[in-house]
């Protein structure tokens, strides 16, 4: 907290993984710091944390910490206006979203604005396995809708905002009617895991134009792909625009690709993304 109100500069976080190292790396996301991971131990050996050390470095070389958003900024009194919950119709729209570096904090100004029936929502953010549950209960605490660690088997639905686990892949199926999570393991893609292609492209091939994709702040090229296969399936796709990103490594290579329809910046990502599922 002081080192960013006296001298910001980015900020990796390595925790334990315990109620409390979870609870503290949480808040330090929130004053400032762009990445979190967890020390060796439990799912992640030592030679897996020197590959993640490494990226994790890299992005926070890369970090313009003067994007980040000020702490309490999501308080209700400073909100800006967001989507009247009168608004929303009742839709089978899927909405995608994909972060890595500084998204912790890209994402709660995004999902905060959501209405209590917004609809449903899957998120992939780069973390270590036990801080997404802490970050989808902190969020939970701060938005009208519903967000929750995602499980096996998990229903997508209206009012519910699913976060794909630390260490463990999240794709989008379909029965029927029904949208649901399938919660699997599987190589890194892109040296992450959950991926972010990996949830795009289950969301190109069973929901299609029936969803709508965000592709926000974070190194690499890590959901490009499968933000393009989500349009090329006739998806409405969004890229977080250069002026608002932490680092624009990925949605950069998606607009690149011609992945994104639209380029918008963090604070109008929110009312863009209710307008998108409604139309």
């Amino acid at each position: 907290e002081k080192l960013m109100r006296h001298h910001p500069l980015p900020v990796v976080v390595v925790s334990s993984l315990t109620p409390r190292g979870s609870e503290t790396a949480m808040r330090a996301l929130e004053l400032g710091a762009v990445e979190v991971m967890t020390k060796p131990g439990g799912s992640y050996s030592v030679e897996d944390i020197v590959v993640q050390l490494i990226d994790r470095v890299k992005a926070a070389a890369q970090a313009d910490v003067s994007k980040l958003p000020s702490p309490g900024k999501g308080d209700e009194a400073e909100r800006p206006p967001g989507p009247r919950l009168s608004m929303l119709r009742t839709t089978e729209r899927i909405v995608a979203i994909g972060a890595s570096t500084g998204g912790t904090e890209a994402i709660r100004e995004v999902i905060t604005l959501f209405p209590a029936g917004g609809p449903g929502t899957v998120i992939v953010q780069h973390m270590p396995e036990g801080f997404t549950r802490s970050f989808a209960q902190r969020m939970n605490e701060m938005c009208a809708m519903e967000v929750r660690e995602a499980r096996d088997g998990d229903a997508v639905r209206t009012g519910v905002i699913l976060i794909a686990p630390g260490n463990r892949h999240m794709v989008l199926r379909r029965s029927g009617a029904r949208y649901y999570v399938k919660i699997k393991g599987g190589p890194m893609v892109h040296h992450q895991r959950p991926s972010v292609d990996v949830l795009f492209r289950s969301v190109a091939e069973h929901a299609g134009v029936n969803a709508v994709g965000v592709l926000m702040t974070g190194m690499g090229s890590d959901g490009a792909e499968g933000l393009l296969a989500m349009r090329e399936a006739g998806a409405r796709t969004i890229a977080q625009d250069e002026r608002s990103c932490v680092v624009f490594g990925m949605p950069k290579a998606a607009i690149e690709r011609g992945a994104a329809e639209q380029v918008v910046p963090l604070r109008d990502i929110a009312a863009r993304v209710i307008s998108l599922a409604q139309s």
